[in-house]
């Protein structure tokens, strides 16, 4: 499957799981960690939106295979523009000016980032080393999300896991589908994933879903931006370094502001019993 092509349709699918696992979580009781994601996988509306992850997931998975980090997780982190559009033609949010003008800002984003982008196949993390530089980052993320009350922390701490996962997708993605199973960085990277999908699920509880996810993504932009160009062999087209530059600033910014300037989901009324 071509790499644009994936990606457009994985953006799709994390719209759908952000809307989807958002009014599951606010309406389930509060908790941390894989207690919470015990109690929401009764959830049929919860799995509905797990499973658009899972689809985004593997979608991006297939984009990695030959498209940038930076590319591909800018493209999925619009999916809480695409998951604001969605609302207001099928859910009848209305939408405000300032949301318009931040649409428009993050599609420029991603258009310089389209244009820089020049296609290539990551290079290899050694087991020893990806072990080492995203495990111990993994157990950090945990503990925080164990401990941590706020939804910043808990955010970028789902930020962080997300872009463990990436990270480790890239440099797997050219690898044949049937021997991924023997790579020992494929169980890291699920363990990253299901880590990830704690820490959201809480921080979804505590917060906005757009402030939550807006939060999440631009931790997990810059990371995966920054290490790909630097350390796994991301190319820009030359002389466009600087559409780099510009594309994932104002994606990020535009993440944010969608995110900041969104009014809060309230949360669902409980039903009165009966008397």
């Amino acid at each position: 499957m071509p790499g644009y092509l994936a990606l457009t349709a994985a953006t799709a699918m994390y719209a759908l799981g952000i809307v989807a696992q958002t009014v599951a979580a606010r309406r389930t009781r509060p908790g941390h960690g894989f207690g919470l994601l015990a109690r929401l996988a009764g959830d049929r509306l919860y799995l509905l939106g797990f499973a658009g992850q899972v689809g985004g997931f593997v979608l991006a998975f297939f984009a990695r295979a030959e498209l940038p980090l930076y590319l591909v997780q800018a493209g999925s982190s619009c999916a809480v523009g695409v998951a604001t559009v969605f609302g207001v033609v099928a859910l009848g949010w209305r939408v405000r000016a300032v949301e318009v003008v931040v649409l428009v800002v993050m599609a420029v984003g991603l258009v310089l980032l389209a244009g820089a982008s020049a296609p290539s196949v990551a290079d290899d993390i050694p087991v020893d080393t990806g072990f080492l530089l995203l495990g111990l980052p993994l157990v950090a993320i945990f503990v925080v999300s164990r401990r941590a009350q706020g939804v910043l922390p808990i955010a970028v701490a789902a930020g962080v896991g997300y872009a463990i996962v990436a990270i480790a997708s890239r440099s797997l993605a050219d690898e044949p589908l049937l021997s991924l199973p023997y790579y020992p960085l494929v169980w890291l990277m699920i363990a990253a994933a299901l880590v990830g999908q704690a820490c959201m699920a809480a921080a979804l509880q505590r917060g906005s879903a757009t402030s939550t996810v807006a939060t999440m993504d631009s931790v997990t932009v810059v990371l995966t931006s920054i290490v790909g160009i630097a350390a796994m062999g991301d190319r820009i087209a030359p002389g466009r370094e600087w559409w780099v530059a510009v594309g994932v600033a104002l994606v990020v910014a535009g993440v944010l502001a969608l995110g900041y300037a969104s009014r809060p989901v309230p949360a669902p009324v409980p039903a009165e019993e009966p008397a």
